[in-house]
């Protein structure tokens, strides 16, 4: 049953990632043209409670921002009302006050932008209190199980891509090994595409746990051949065998930052070849930039879809593309799965056929 719509918000949570400008565009036009106002939630939810917290999506903000990294909202990964932080350092359920002040600020209905993270978040919201919430899915590792592409994917490929080929010439030049990390905390689709689209040698994933051994006897294959170069990617989250992630915890104690990786793998191939080693990694460098067409035109197709299904009254679901286009998905099936590179991928088989080292 359709829904009585008047007023709309927005918002942003977790991680930055490029084409979330354009979805809170296509939210915006598409919510204009049903006579909807449309609003902004500044910083994930924690602009319900500010002053300035909330910011008018009308025609004329949204304005030449499709083609815009970072979100003109803000991005918040810190913002979980289920886990709020008050002031003496008590984590405290803070989720019915924020249902409530939607409420209270007339709000029809919330269009959630935001990974697996964000979108469990909202899970629990419309659960919970049967919350007016449609999803839209952001992460640039691709790892959401119910859609084939997450925006912000294709613009982190291309800039770790185009990373890749700037190292290569200098690498040759030096008779180096360049070590690269990519993100890709337990799914490795950006460091998988961008070191096929690169020419990488090797490409570790945190699908595969590697071998130093193996990795160290594809460099010295190709010093033997008279390459005298090579370019290794690694993703943040892989792992050697019998080994585990590399990372600290942070301030909150609640997550593990990851890091370090690269490092190690350079200083393994060093030790095990001799050869001069460098290692370099893009971090958020994935996040920034403009976003390529694909992901513009793929979060204008979210947004838009969102605001359809806001308008049939259809909440508790995420859209999501798939090979028949755009659908919609419940928060359920959304969250439920991570999206890993399948060992059986045509993609992964396509590196193996490449030559390329695997760690294995």
């Amino acid at each position: 049953m359709a829904a009585t719509i008047r007023r709309i918000a927005v918002n942003t949570g977790g991680g930055d990632a490029p084409g979330l400008n354009a979805v809170i565009r296509a939210v915006a036009l598409a919510g204009a043209r049903r006579g909807w106002e449309v609003f902004g939630i500044r910083h994930g939810y924690l602009g319900l409670f500010q002053e300035d917290g909330l910011i008018r999506l009308d025609v004329d903000r949204v304005e030449g921002i499709t083609n815009t990294g970072g979100t003109i909202l803000g991005a918040n990964n810190r913002g979980n009302p289920f886990r709020l932080v008050t002031e003496q350092g008590v984590i405290e359920d803070g989720s019915a006050r924020l249902v409530d002040r939607f409420s209270e600020l007339g709000f029809d209905a919330l269009i959630a932008i935001g990974g697996d993270g964000s979108l469990s978040i909202v899970k629990q919201l419309y659960d919970r209190y049967q919350f007016p919430v449609v999803g839209v899915p952001k992460t640039i590792d691709n790892d959401l199980d119910a859609t084939e592409y997450t925006f912000g994917f294709d613009t982190a490929v291309s800039t770790a891509t185009d990373a890749l080929d700037k190292l290569q010439p200098t690498a040759q030049s030096h008779d180096r090994v360049m070590v690269v990390e990519v993100m890709g905390r337990y799914a490795g689709w950006i460091g998988l595409h961008a070191g096929i689209a690169g020419a990488a040698d090797v490409i570790l994933l945190p699908e595969i746990p590697f071998s130093m051994e193996a990795v160290s006897q594809k460099i010295m294959e190709r010093e033997a051949g008279g390459r005298h170069y090579s370019i290794v990617v690694v993703a943040e989250g892989a792992a050697p065998l019998g080994g585990q992630v590399l990372g600290k915890e942070q301030e909150t104690g609640r997550n593990v930052l990851l890091g370090g990786i690269a490092e190690q793998v350079a200083a393994g191939i060093t030790a095990h070849t001799g050869k001069e080693t460098r290692h370099l990694v893009l971090g958020h460098l994935q996040r920034g930039g403009q976003p390529t067409a694909f992901d513009r035109l793929l979060s204008l197709r979210f947004g838009a879809a969102a605001v359809r299904l806001i308008a049939a009254g259809d909440f508790g679901k995420m859209v999501a593309l798939t090979d028949h286009g755009i659908r919609a998905v419940s928060l359920e099936e959304a969250t439920n799965r991570m999206r890993r590179v399948p060992l059986d991928s045509d993609v992964l088989q396509t590196a193996r056929d490449l030559g390329i080292c695997l760690g294995d």
